[in-house]
């Protein structure tokens, strides 16, 4: 992690969890600015229970991060993964989908 500014490696390391849903799932989601937190809430419990220091410390970066920040590192994950869950996370209308579960993820923490 480079000092307070969030990269595509420290992304990376969650691929996991914005790949639990198909990416057809994640647009409709989207779309509905459905709160996908709940949806999935025993899962990112249980991975958010597995974390050590460092892996804390870089979703506390992230969940501190600013939304379109975090959109144009998930354009740069999608470029370089080609991961479509990352693309749709990219859009900018997708930006109040991203608040509302970035609140709900703090809220698990």
């Amino acid at each position: 992690m480079n000092g307070e500014k969030i990269t595509y490696e420290d992304v990376r390391e969650y691929e996991n969890l914005f790949t639990l849903a198909p990416s057809f799932l994640i647009e409709r989601f989207a779309k509905r600015n459905s709160n996908v937190v709940s949806k999935f809430e025993s899962q990112i419990q249980s991975h958010l229970s597995n974390l050590d220091e460092n892996q804390k410390n870089k979703l506390d970066l992230i969940l501190k991060t600013d939304i379109a920040e975090l959109q144009k590192i998930m354009g740069e994950a999608y470029l370089k993964s080609n991961i479509k869950q990352y693309r749709i996370l990219s859009n900018p209308k997708y930006k109040e989908f991203i608040e509302k579960n970035l609140g709900e993820i703090r809220k698990l923490v």
